[in-house]
């Protein structure tokens, strides 16, 4: 079974976002990009580099560079259990003023 991406932050996860930039294979001097995401676990990012690895074995247009950035949205000392909620449309200006 598959984790909930809150599930995986919990367990020390981030979203990792790459772009690729490769060479279109009939035409080797153009360069494309393509992006990816997926929760990966910093500093290692297994994921990402089985990806990486999956585009140099299968895909035909080989890469011309790799960017990332690695976002960690959440993690266990950040969670919060939320009790209530409160909408701030139902109060008027008077009701929001600072004392």
């Amino acid at each position: 079974m598959e984790k909930s991406p809150t599930e995986l932050m919990l367990k020390g996860y981030g979203l990792t976002t790459a772009e690729m930039i490769y060479r279109m294979p009939d035409h080797k001097h153009v360069l494309n990009t393509f992006v990816w995401q997926d929760y990966d676990l910093a500093p290692d990012y297994p994921r990402l580099f089985e990806f990486i690895e999956f585009w140099q074995d299968s895909i035909e247009g080989p890469l011309h560079s790799v960017r990332f950035t690695h976002r960690k949205k959440l993690s266990a000392g950040e969670w919060r259990h939320v009790t209530g909620e409160f909408d701030v449309g139902r109060f008027s200006k008077r009701d929001l003023r600072l004392h």
